[in-house]
């Protein structure tokens, strides 16, 4: 975070000249007298105030229950704990998140559903439609709260700007434990479904109190699911100019731009302020955060006293969870264009401005050990060669070359993590000025780098899906190079698969990947709609000895519509980058991702169906493979099942821990599995044939567990194709049993013969059919 520790001239606390850390201007504001007393924590940002409890309350601290009537509220993130805690505590204070953050990495917004969850940032219960999660941590918020959080999403790749740390630590998220958590230190329950408490490790998945995670050795072992989870530090991704969900193909649900809620409904961020009506005395005055608040629309609605500027400028930056003092900013008088669209109350609209101060102090992080920062003092006339310089000065490094380093911009946005390069002669002063005048909470959002001077190699890895099967390599790639208007110089193919219709390339510029892959998801080739893939790359060198990774496909629309909880609960229990989502891709992606793997694991999430589509693309695409013959698991989603029965899987799935699902599979014994391939060739021309000299080609079909011909294949083509047409109306298991029963009754009541229409010979005897409406083949018992 770009911390602006600033003390003015007339400022009675400031001496020698030295700027005053926004920690120690809240304690003395804290320790002036005023209308009302505030009180002191160990952990920074809180202001805590006494409340009398109306109805039963829980600690957030140590999740018991507050006994009496008195209790202790931070009035910017409605942190409620006991008296005793305030001495303890060590979570902090909503707005002072960022500068908490170890590594700066995106979340991936999607609707929540409407499981009871805490909002991370107001502390609040979340409201079914209006609550969103993302994909990957265990992050819920508000709608109107996501553009208040900060960039503190798990680190699943490195990027190219992210060194490799010499240990992997712990990456902690705040509440929204199961009831039934326990701490890893004291052993005592930490867990709650009252309040917002405890905190959990999105790798190796343990629990602790607040007050005790500390104690916790830094370093994560990954837990339990370690010898099948692909380890971060093993995954390479050159993604600039992609977001979270194309990283690890997500699809994009959600109907609005997260990381600009303003576009969407002004008034709507400020509902839940409005909710409660303001206290006897007080109005609500329409505040704008920056000039970018002006320009989208976007304001909080702020209870304030009339006559009282220092508190209605203290309110305007809690609404905005700003952790620096009143006395550094003030509230503008609105103009015309801000009180063009007042509330119909009345109320007035101000523009929160920074004051303007000769001097700023700002934190600047070295990029070669993300452990080490320095508070650099910045004038007017210092640039960013200069703060480069004053760095290495304090970091003991003044024998590295400054002019090989570069100051780095790094804009810790929720949605997207925004990197710029600053030019060595920019004038700091002038950059911070703008920022601020832009938005003060994207400068609370902003952090300096010191980095290296230099132009890594780019490559982005595509997968393009979707092109016609049964190509040659020239033919393909002509059709990609026509379609996608391809730059032959930035772009290699690097792999061809004819039998799928996709084809990989390589890029070595991110406008160029950029452009193909927001080009490629609008295109269509002979009327195939194509489906853009970014590839992460596996160094699978890294990889441990005693590490299998799962690659874990999920069909979303198999059985009763669970596959979308599981993607959440596979995503957030391994790294995102090994579970597939196969509506979006097939499972070519997922292969093709784990080609050069030596060994590996599968899980596919779907019915029978889906396996052998699993099953069948990897017989197509076996050849390209480290690991010809991968061991796959089966978690039961479809109607039937039948092939995860007879394997031991079970019937269906029923909403079982995907924690203990993974440990099943780890625990699995490997069984050799009796597949038959199956050569449907038309050697008689039928009477239609005869007449337009049309003859079949042959085809080839992979057979998992059965192959039917009649009236029980034409059941379960119709059922599939109904099911793609009307999604919505196949959400249930026993639902989709009744249409079979109810499809196939009305079947049955047309004959079909099909013995006058077949002839089965086996080992070279022909064997007389009966009067059949179908024929199936079995190699598992039904």
């Amino acid at each position: 975070m770009a911390e602006s520790n600033r003390a003015g001239p007339a400022d009675p606390y400031a001496s020698d000249g030295q700027a005053l850390s926004p920690a120690t201007l809240r304690q003395r504001a804290q320790q002036s007298p005023g209308p009302r007393q505030k009180y002191q924590s160990p952990a920074p940002g809180h202001c805590f105030k006494k409340v009398t409890l109306t109805k039963p309350t829980f600690c957030h601290s140590c999740s018991d229950f507050v006994w009496g009537l008195v209790g202790f509220l931070c009035e910017v993130c409605n942190f409620m704990c006991h008296e005793r805690c305030l001495k303890t505590l060590q979570a902090v204070c909503t707005c002072m998140a960022p500068s908490q953050v170890q590594v700066p990495v995106a979340h991936c917004f999607s609707p929540a559903g409407h499981k009871k969850r805490f909002c991370c940032v107001c502390r609040k219960q979340t409201e079914g439609s209006t609550a969103l999660r993302c994909e990957v941590c265990e992050l819920h918020v508000h709608a109107d709260c996501a553009a208040f959080s900060c960039a503190d999403c798990r680190c699943c790749h490195l990027d190219g700007n992210l060194q490799q740390l010499d240990t992997f630590h712990h990456h902690w998220r705040e509440g929204n434990l199961p009831s039934a958590a326990r701490c890893e230190v004291c052993r005592r329950s930490c867990g709650s479904s009252e309040v917002l408490t405890g905190v959990r490790c999105e790798w190796c998945g343990i629990t602790s109190h607040a007050t005790c995670y500390r104690h916790v050795p830094p370093e994560c072992t990954l837990g339990r699911l370690r010898s099948m989870l692909l380890h971060p530090a093993c995954v390479r991704l050159a993604s600039r100019n992609f977001s979270k969900t194309h990283c690890y193909r997500i699809t994009e649900s959600c109907s609005q731009d997260l990381d600009n809620p303003e576009e969407a409904d002004p008034p709507a961020a400020a509902a839940k302020d409005a909710a409660a009506a303001p206290e006897s005395g007080k109005q609500l005055i329409k505040v704008f955060d920056g000039d970018d608040a002006v320009k989208r629309g976007f304001f909080r609605l702020v209870p304030t006293c009339r006559g009282t500027k220092n508190e209605e400028v203290e309110a305007a930056l809690r609404a905005f969870y700003l952790p620096d003092e009143p006395h550094l900013f003030e509230l503008e008088d609105s103009n015309d264009l801000l009180n063009q669209n007042a509330p119909k109350d009345g109320g007035d609209a101000r523009l929160l401005r920074a004051k303007p101060w000769p001097d700023d102090v700002i934190k600047v992080y070295a990029a070669w050990a993300r452990s080490r920062s320095a508070s650099v003092s910045v004038s007017k006339t210092s640039t960013a060669a200069f703060v480069v310089s004053e760095v290495l000065l304090h970091l003991d490094r003044q024998g590295d070359d400054a002019s090989s380093l570069r100051l780095q911009e790094v804009y810790m946005s929720s949605k997207q993590v925004q990197r710029q390069l600053l030019e060595p002669e920019e004038k700091m002063a002038d950059k911070l000025q703008e920022i601020r005048k832009l938005s003060l909470r994207q400068m609370n959002q902003t952090r300096f780098y010191v980095v290296e001077n230099r132009n890594p190699a780019v490559e982005v890895s595509l997968l393009i899906v979707g092109l016609p099967p049964l190509l040659t390599k020239e033919e393909t790639r002509g059709l990609v190079e026509e379609h996608l208007k391809i730059k032959s110089h930035l772009v290699t193919f690097t792999h061809f698969y004819e039998t799928q219709g996709a084809v990989a390339l390589q890029v070595s510029c991110f406008s160029e990947a950029e452009r193909i892959y927001m080009l490629a998801k609008d295109a269509s080739i002979y009327s195939r709609t194509l489906t853009s893939l970014v590839i992460p790359e596996i160094e699978h060198k890294k990889l441990g000895g005693d590490v299998v990774p799962l690659l874990v496909f999920v069909n979303p629309k198999s059985g009763g519509l669970k596959g979308r909880e599981l993607l959440y609960g596979f995503r957030k229990l391994l790294n995102p980058h090994q579970v597939f989502d196969l509506s979006n891709g097939g499972p070519l992606a997922g292969l093709h991702t784990f080609r050069e793997v030596p060994r590996f694991r599968v899980l596919v999430c779907g019915g029978d169906g889906t396996v052998g589509w699993v099953l069948g693309v990897l017989e197509a695409v076996r050849h390209k493979l480290v690991c010809r013959e991968p061991p796959i698991g089966i978690l039961p989603l479809g109607t039937g099942n039948d092939l995860a029965r007879i394997l031991r899987w079970g019937a269906g799935y029923s909403g079982e821990d995907p924690h203990h699902i993974l440990v099943s599979v780890d625990e699995a014994d490997e069984v050799q599995m009796d597949r038959w391939t199956i050569l449907l060739d038309a050697q008689d021309i039928s009477e239609d044939g005869r007449e337009n000299g049309f003859l079949e080609p042959p085809k080839i079909v992979q057979m998992n567990n059965y192959f039917g011909l009649g009236i029980d294949a034409e059941l379960s083509l119709d059922f599939h194709l109904a099911r793609e047409d009307e999604p919505d109306k196949f959400t249930s298991r026993f639902h989709n049993k009744g249409v079979y029963v109810r499809v196939g009754l009305q079947k049955i009541s047309h004959s079909r013969s099909l013995h006058k229409e077949l002839q089965l010979q086996v080992d070279n005897v022909e064997v007389q059919l009966p009067n059949i409406e179908g024929l199936i083949f079995l190699n598992i018992s039904r």
